[in-house]
């Protein structure tokens, strides 16, 4: 029996086991290896930056799903807003979807697996969310660059809210 342990990495036993003696193609070398891998399981609680993650990816995702509802009806983006609140918020949601397929493919080259679920798998959740609304601002977008020529920049011009 071999153990492989390596750091971050699940522990995986590898057991060699002789065939069942009335084998119908009978060998004298003949081995059946097993290999079996376990994760830990921690009882550990979510980190701040994980914390943060959720609140913000559950807020982001529907304002993105706003933002690109109103593109594709208006041709421009959110209203700025009082004071430009909903234009920062719609700016921040972006870069928050962005961030967190970003942390979600930098992970999984690092791991060989997404984002961990997070309490209560809300972290896995918003990643999830994180991909469907990189794959909807990317299907928006094409078809708002076919139909007008271009996609409306971050700030308010003379053809959207001027």
């Amino acid at each position: 029996m071999l153990i492989f342990l390596a750091p971050s990495s699940p522990k995986c036993l590898l057991t060699s086991q002789k065939h069942h003696p009335n084998n119908p193609k009978p060998t004298n070398s003949q081995t059946k290896l097993k290999i079996q891998c376990m994760t830990k399981q921690t009882t550990e609680s979510s980190t701040p930056i994980e914390k943060l993650a959720i609140a913000s990816g559950l807020i982001s995702t529907p304002v993105i799903g706003w933002s690109l509802y109103t593109l594709k009806t208006t041709g421009c983006g959110l209203p700025p807003g009082p004071g430009g609140s909903i234009g920062a918020l719609e700016g921040v949601s972006y870069l928050v979807v962005f961030g967190i397929v970003g942390w979600s493919l930098y992970t999984k080259s690092k791991t060989g697996s997404g984002l961990p679920n997070g309490p209560f798998g809300l972290l896995g959740a918003v990643e999830g969310l994180s991909y469907l609304s990189l794959l909807a601002i990317l299907v928006v977008f094409g078809l708002q660059f076919l139909d007008q020529g271009s996609i409306p920049g971050p700030l308010p011009t003379e053809e959207c809210f001027g």
